[in-house]
């Protein structure tokens, strides 16, 4: 089985748009990581004019690589250790609690609802350092194999 430290050098993202700094924890039944937001990412430039506020799409995306793509990647193992994994996102139903300013950390937390069929979909949560949920939802994504070689 894969460790933490296997799984995120497996996330097919770079810097810029990579969105996980940690990984904390990783089961069969979710995962739970940080990101930090660095207030010189590009896209605070324009969003909002003299009040920088992360998209909804990021914090989406950032929930997405940590509690549905590290999770895929970690659950792929049990499919086949020989292949590389990729997970793809196919949809997502997600609530905005509060905002999520340039500077913050957050921590992502996912809950497996099932993994079938290659098709994971999970309930996640993000909170901010106060411990305050800033979104909540449901992501669903699809594992792909690709054999090494």
């Amino acid at each position: 089985m894969m460790n933490k430290q296997e799984i995120l050098e497996k996330l097919p993202y770079s810097v810029p748009f990579l969105f996980v700094d940690e990984l904390l924890t990783i089961d069969e039944n979710g995962a739970t990581g940080t990101y930090t937001f660095n207030k010189d990412l590009d896209f605070y430039k324009g969003h909002f004019k003299d009040h920088p506020v992360t998209p909804g799409v990021i914090l989406t995306e950032t929930m997405a690589q940590i509690g549905l793509v590290c999770l895929g990647i970690y659950l792929s193992g049990y499919i086949d250790s020989a292949a590389s994994s990729h997970v793809m996102l196919t949809s997502t139903a997600i609530d905005f609690m509060k905002p999520v300013f340039p500077g913050e950390k957050v921590t992502v937390v996912s809950e497996k609802v099932y993994f079938r069929f290659k098709k994971l979909h999970c309930k996640v949560e993000m909170k901010n350092e106060a411990g305050d949920v800033v979104c909540k939802g449901t992501l669903s994504g699809m594992v792909t194999t690709k054999l090494n070689g």
